[in-house]
């Protein structure tokens, strides 16, 4: 909801108030210090329950997953559950190492080299030519 939404559902506002005047007060009563501090109490809040209820349902699939690793009858369903329960803790991320065994003195003769190529032709000399 916006402010000018919040503050018209808030305070009596005649239909006739330009939207104009409403965004104003609005933002005006947005920016006190204690309305600052209340929203931004409000806002950190539900960030708060948006993460509990997120950690919670996690809870709930990994236990679920655990059960179905542990208990099915089906062996396919207990290699699922034990590769996404894996997967969930990072068993089985990819780590791809590279190695470059050429000395920095190597490395920075290459980029001169590659500079050297890269490099803008030389303008010509002005022949005093209009184009």
């Amino acid at each position: 909801m916006s402010q000018s939404a919040a503050y018209r559902e808030a305070f009596q506002v005649s239909p006739d108030t330009k939207a104009k005047t409403v965004h104003e007060a609005a933002s005006r009563l947005a920016n006190q210090r204690k309305v600052k501090a209340r929203y931004e109490k409000l806002v950190r809040d539900r960030e708060r329950g948006m993460l509990a209820t997120s950690l919670s349902l996690k809870s709930k699939i990994l236990n679920r997953l655990e059960e179905l690793m542990d208990h099915s009858e089906q062996d396919s369903n207990k290699i699922r559950s034990a590769e996404l329960l894996g997967k969930s803790i990072g068993l089985w991320r990819d780590v791809v190492e590279t190695t470059d065994s050429r000395s920095s003195e190597e490395l920075l003769a290459e980029l001169d080299a590659m500079l050297e190529q890269t490099e803008p032709d030389q303008p010509e000399p002005d022949s005093g030519q209009l184009h």
